[in-house]
């Protein structure tokens, strides 16, 4: 599942998804499967939005891959293929590998630069894994 479209200028899931795609993705990660029904009044605690709008955007999240559905008698059931942990480790190790592959030595010396306005465990962890992969070499 590859996200196509990253917002630099958005937050949170809405830098992968659109605005209702996020609360969709958001609201089937905190339970195991559910239906458009189920999501729909989810929504509309919030006050959200209607059936079908919650269902064609439901279907076009089967069709891009991010949900699975399942059909059960005459209920189509919903739920996430990857976990919100999986889903964020897989996009971000994409866009990390893509600037990379484009940017490589610019990119290396800004995250070093970000190091400097993160917590220690984050720059002890950095620390482990270069040791680590200078053991491969």
């Amino acid at each position: 599942m590859r996200i196509r479209k990253f917002k630099m200028n958005e937050s949170g899931l809405e830098r992968f998804f659109g605005p209702l795609e996020a609360k969709i993705m958001d609201i089937l990660w905190n339970d195991v499967e559910m239906t458009i029904k189920d999501v729909q009044h989810a929504l509309e605690r919030e006050k959200m939005t209607n059936f079908n709008t919650v269902m064609t955007v439901m279907n076009r999240l089967v069709e891009k891959g991010i949900l699975q559905k399942r059909i059960e008698g005459r209920v189509s059931l919903f739920k996430p293929i990857l976990t919100r942990v999986e889903f964020l480790n897989t996009q971000s190790k994409e866009m990390t590998n893509e600037l990379m592959n484009e940017f490589g030595n610019v990119v290396v010396s800004h995250m070093l630069d970000a190091l400097e306005d993160v917590d220690d465990d984050l720059v002890a962890k950095l620390e482990r894994k270069i040791k680590e992969l200078k053991k491969d070499m």
